[in-house]
């Protein structure tokens, strides 16, 4: 099984409702939101950075990361692109998709 797959299959086995691929094209920046209920993601490739109200995370490849419900955030796809499993527990919360 495909690393995609695997977490994939990952998030739908812990219940997120809605689980996906993202792929964002390379130093797109992506405007402020906010979740209503947790996210979860993988980078499968490339790196996205985060910023929550000044404070940046930058994921990079094979890195799990959570995102919050309720707290602002922007973001930038990093200069290769970026590959995302998505776990959603929202459908449509991770608004970048």
């Amino acid at each position: 099984m495909e690393l995609s797959e695997r977490w994939l299959q990952k998030f739908e086995d812990e219940g997120f409702q809605n689980v996906y691929e993202w792929q964002g094209a390379p130093q797109t920046k992506y405007e402020e939101h906010t979740n209503q209920g947790p996210v979860s993601i993988f980078v499968t490739d490339g790196s996205i950075t985060f910023d929550f109200e000044d404070e940046m995370k930058e994921i990079k490849q094979n890195v799990r990361f959570n995102i919050p419900p309720n707290k602002p955030y922007s973001a930038m796809v990093g200069s290769t692109g970026s590959i995302l499993i998505v776990g959603e527990e929202v459908d449509g919360d991770f608004a970048y998709n």
